[in-house]
């Protein structure tokens, strides 16, 4: 039987990364989680870890370059699961710290959204894809070996809320929503139809940054639908060094069974 990858995750308790360091651990890898040293003082997070250490995770507290390093020399694959725009830019402490180690078999920056070689928006969304394109260009200047996890929408996040991805709800409004969603009820909706105008103007007076940025989303997504608008082609790297090698995830997990929407649907009949 082959070894299994040492796994490192760096922020392993964020609303992705815990669900990262989960399946790592349950797949059988030796799995590690970077974690703030305070973040025990939070008790919703105090008792992931908890979680994570009965599933025999080892708990790694540092961010500092030195200590960074000797976390790497540990493993063989480094997974960045930040989220907020100021800890994508700082993963270049992390391409560094995997330049230095010279260890590290695969690096997977933290993605988990729409290919940012592909896509531009209007801000705020655009500041926040340039910032994730520009560790990818730091990323393949290095040399270091990588893949980008393009996952696009979590729709397990927005299908909850169809109202055009503002967060809060729990589960799909009943009386406005799409025809998959009128066919589980059995029941015609209200539709509420926003033109491209309406909504620029939406972002234009919108001062909820969260809101903004959400808001920015669905302008590119449903109106310009910007993270479908490609064909995906994989290509041989050795055929052509510097094209690059795309594969559906469907069809290389062949063997992992996808939720489809109107399945994920029939949870709030």
């Amino acid at each position: 039987m082959a070894q299994k990858s040492k796994i490192l995750i760096i922020g392993g308790t964020g609303y992705i990364g815990k669900y990262i360091v989960e399946e790592s651990a349950k797949a059988g890898h030796p799995t590690f989680a970077l974690v703030r040293e305070n973040t025990t003082s939070n008790p919703e997070k105090s008792k992931l870890i908890e979680s994570f250490k009965s599933s025999g995770v080892t708990l790694l507290h540092t961010y500092h370059h030195e200590s960074l390093v000797k976390a790497i020399e540990q493993v063989d694959v480094v997974i960045s699961a930040l989220g907020s725009p100021e800890q994508i830019a700082d993963q270049v402490k992390i391409i560094d710290a995997i330049k230095e180690a010279e260890n590290i078999k695969r690096f997977l920056p933290s993605e988990f959204g729409g290919d940012v070689d592909r896509i531009h928006a209007l801000e705020p969304l655009e500041h926040h894809l340039r910032a994730k394109a520009s560790i990818r260009r730091s990323i393949e200047t290095e040399g270091v070996p990588y893949t980008y996890l393009v996952s696009n929408g979590f729709a397990g996040y927005f299908l909850p809320n169809f109202r055009i991805g503002l967060a809060g709800a729990t589960a799909p409004p009943r009386d406005k929503i799409v025809s998959l969603r009128e066919k589980k009820i059995g029941k015609t909706l209200e539709k509420t139809y926003l033109l491209e105008d309406q909504l620029l103007k939406k972002i234009q007076e919108c001062s909820n940054p969260l809101n903004l940025l959400l808001l920015s989303i669905a302008h590119s997504t449903f109106v310009k639908g910007n993270v479908g608008d490609f064909e995906i082609k994989a290509v041989s790297i050795q055929t052509d060094p510097k094209a690059s090698n795309d594969v559906e995830a469907s069809e290389l997990y062949t063997e992992v069974k996808y939720t489809t929407v109107d399945e994920y649907l029939d949870q709030f009949v």
